[in-house]
């Protein structure tokens, strides 16, 4: 074997080594996706199932657990799936998006492996693939704390996950032939709350059970297509304790928004008569509000719930204040004893700010969604298998698209857009919502600081109203009609990350974009190597693999 190769096989496995750390317990899954049929809203609909559940698994993990998911996909389509809200700290390799990853052929098997490194908090899973999204395979993913450090409240009873959405009767392949027509998917046809609705003629089968006086945890996430919801428990308070992997300062709430992609866990005590109550999530600003219910039974409880449920809010304008009351718990220590509020964010000096605006135009008679001008393309080739294989010049270009866009996008351009962002620099992001329908953007591999969420436009002299001390780290935000939202982080996780918009026909006509952000150094205390086992598709599938790029 020639001295090369075997440097290079001895570094691909110290690679592999590294990306499943050896100190830290593994857990390990083993997923089998097929269709099956679903009916959330009483409507047969040709569904996507994990190990035959719809929602799929939860996963629980604790934070520094190695993941293992060895995932068959028994489709007749490609399948893949993204872990949002994981940082996947030095690899991206195991994100699960289409700039990342080649999706699972159909018949076969492909095995994530990843670690989830200094986080606690509240999290799902979903595919990316197609619109698979619309008909199941997602599902929660908790990270607990460790034993070891302090959680700014006492173990709750019980440990509950909600997964809400809205839900299209249509079916994934209907849902796509729609979009690709040039069209948005409408209103939808109705909400679940974990795969069903309650039909409330004292039939209904338990979602969750209590016992009076005891105090219980709900992670609740809107796993949803395109539609906020409001989530309330009949008859009961909500205290919020966590946002996406960041303990919060503990308010009291009737009700939340929980817009699209995001996560809020809550506690909520059974102080109230024992019987059966209504969990509530019913569509935030569309023209018909759509509502579902869920059970929720006192143990030993008699009655059943009222049927008389909590109204919902009206109006964004009371979303927008709801923002405005999430704080940081700056005293709570999150995945390390040091407690959050030690990063002292405010006080770092911005490099870079970069405007994206969103906007809706068509293109060759057809509904493109893009930002600052250009509507996002996917290409055969994920954009880093490009980048690691040094083809990036055959896929994409850098930097296609202006910092600061200009007051009227009159063209959009179609292509896939990837802006080089240099290692460690902290940065701002204002994402400016041009349009009359709400945003909510996620950016993958990081959680920034959600700083503002203001009406109008933006500009510099608005950082005067930064919340610059105890702004919640996370990373899903929403933009409110005719608004901007502004995020501040330090781009210090190398790799190729997805900022996309979590209004999923939004993302598949175009409105999202991808950042790299590459090591100086080429090291691997920045970034992994590509991993054994990693498959490779477009231009780079019959090329030689290259030799490790970070020593």
């Amino acid at each position: 074997m020639a001295p090369l190769t075997i440097i290079a096989v001895f570094f691909l496995w110290v690679g592999s080594l590294l990306m499943v750390q050896g100190g830290d317990p593994t857990i390990s899954f083993e997923w089998k996706v097929t269709y099956g049929t679903i009916s959330p809203l009483g409507v047969p609909v040709k569904g996507i199932l994990i190990n035959g559940q719809f929602p799929g698994p939860n996963i629980n993990s604790t934070t520094n657990n190695n993941v293992i998911v060895n995932v068959f996909n028994n489709l007749d389509e490609p399948f893949l799936l993204t872990w949002s809200g994981v940082q996947h700290r030095k690899n991206p390799w195991q994100d699960g998006v289409l700039g990342t990853n080649c999706p699972i052929p159909p018949g076969t098997n492909y095995t994530y492996k990843f670690q989830v490194k200094d986080q606690i908090g509240s999290y799902m899973y979903y595919p990316v693939t197609g619109m698979h999204k619309a008909v199941g395979g997602f599902g929660g993913l908790r990270i607990n704390s460790r034993l070891l450090i302090p959680v700014p409240y006492a173990d709750p009873a019980d440990d509950y996950t909600i997964i809400a959405g809205d839900f299209f009767n249509k079916g994934h392949t209907t849902l796509k032939k729609i979009l690709e027509s040039g069209r948005n998917l409408g209103r939808c046809d109705g909400v679940h709350i974990n795969g069903k609705v309650a039909k409330g003629d004292g039939s209904d089968e338990p979602l969750f059970t209590m016992e009076a006086g005891k105090t219980y945890k709900y992670r609740i996430c809107n796993a949803g297509l395109k539609t906020s919801l409001n989530v309330r428990f009949q008859g009961h308070n909500m205290k919020l304790v966590e946002m996406e992997g960041s303990h919060t300062v503990q308010n009291d709430y009737e009700s939340l928004d929980v817009h699209v992609g995001q996560c809020f866990s809550v506690l909520v005590t059974a102080d109230q008569e024992p019987k059966d109550y209504f969990v509530v999530a019913s569509t935030r600003f569309t023209k018909q509000e759509v509502t579902a219910t869920g059970v929720i039974r006192y143990t030993n409880g008699k009655g059943a719930p009222s049927p008389k449920l909590p109204p919902p809010p009206v109006g964004w304008a009371w979303s927008l204040n709801q923002f405005r009351t999430f704080r940081w718990n700056l005293t709570a220590s999150a995945a390390r004893p040091n407690p959050q509020g030690s990063y002292k964010y405010g006080s770092v000096n911005i490099t870079r700010t970069i405007k994206l605006a969103n906007t809706a135009q068509k293109v060759d008679g057809k509904l493109r969604y893009a930002i600052n001008g250009a509507s996002y393309v996917e290409p055969t080739t994920p954009l880093k298998l490009a980048e690691y294989y040094g083809v990036a010049d055959k896929v994409f270009k850098y930097d296609t698209i202006p910092d600061d866009p200009p007051a009227e996008i009159t063209k959009i351009t179609m292509e896939p857009v990837v802006l080089n962002l240099t290692h460690r620099n902290f940065m701002e992001i204002v994402f400016e919502n041009r349009e009359t329908a709400i945003q909510s953007y996620h950016l993958c591999g990081y959680a920034f600081f959600a700083v503002a969420v203001e009406t109008g436009q933006w500009s510099p002299e608005k950082r005067k109203n930064y919340n610059l001390l105890d702004a919640v780290s996370r990373h899903t935000i929403q933009v409110f009609p005719k608004s901007w939202a502004a995020i501040l982080l330090s781009f210090d996780n190398c790799g190729m990350w997805n900022i996309r918009s979590e209004i999923w026909d939004r993302r598949y006509l175009g409105q999202q974009l991808y950042v790299s952000v590459l090591s100086p150094n080429k090291s691997l205390r920045d970034e992994y190597n590509m991993p054994e086992g990693a498959l490779v598709c477009g231009v780079v599938e019959n090329m030689p693999r290259p030799p490790p790029a970070y020593t």
